[in-house]
């Protein structure tokens, strides 16, 4: 069952993002739907794929009144670096201080070092419930592009009442 399951509401993370400014979650969602991921940490193969295509995502994402949002145990100059590396636009919340990672279950115990975040990417409402989620430990466990398209695209027609073009 996956920690972060639909229906569930995701809390109201209040963390610093990429550029060390306090932010909140809500805020961040505005009226729109999300994808909300988080992720180990810039380090992580597997993750640098993922970023890939969600950086292939950010430009329909963006003209779809759609956010997204990642969140890793990185510091804000860590995330900040990486984030531009990789060419993302969207906002990097930072939790070095592990304040969520136990509250949410999201815990990666394979890593002791690091004690960074299981991946996790989950479509959420505006109001922040889950519409859809994805344990992502293993990597084929995370969403495809045409999933996450699918799920935005469900999610969007019920929450737009314009989806269908007038008559």
């Amino acid at each position: 069952m996956p920690r972060i399951a639909p229906g569930a509401t995701v809390p109201d993370l209040a963390l610093p993002d990429h550029a060390g400014n306090a932010r909140e979650l809500s805020a961040l969602l505005g009226g729109d739907p999300t994808v909300l991921h988080f992720y180990r940490g810039w380090w992580c193969p597997k993750e640098q794929a993922f970023f890939r295509r969600l950086v292939e995502l950010q430009d329909e994402a963006e003209v779809a009144y759609t956010n997204i949002v990642s969140v890793s145990v990185d510091p804000p100059e860590v995330a900040a670096a990486f984030r531009a590396g990789i060419g993302a636009r969207w906002t990097f919340l930072c939790d070095p201080e592990h304040a969520y990672v136990e509250v949410l279950d999201l815990l990666e115990v394979a890593d002791t070092i690091h004690r960074p975040y299981l991946p996790t990417v989950a479509v959420l409402r505006p109001d922040r419930t889950v519409a859809t989620s994805y344990d992502g430990y293993w990597y084929w466990a995370r969403p495809s592009l045409e999933e996450l398209r699918g799920d935005l695209r469900g999610l969007t027609r019920e929450l737009r009442d314009d989806f269908e073009p007038p008559r």
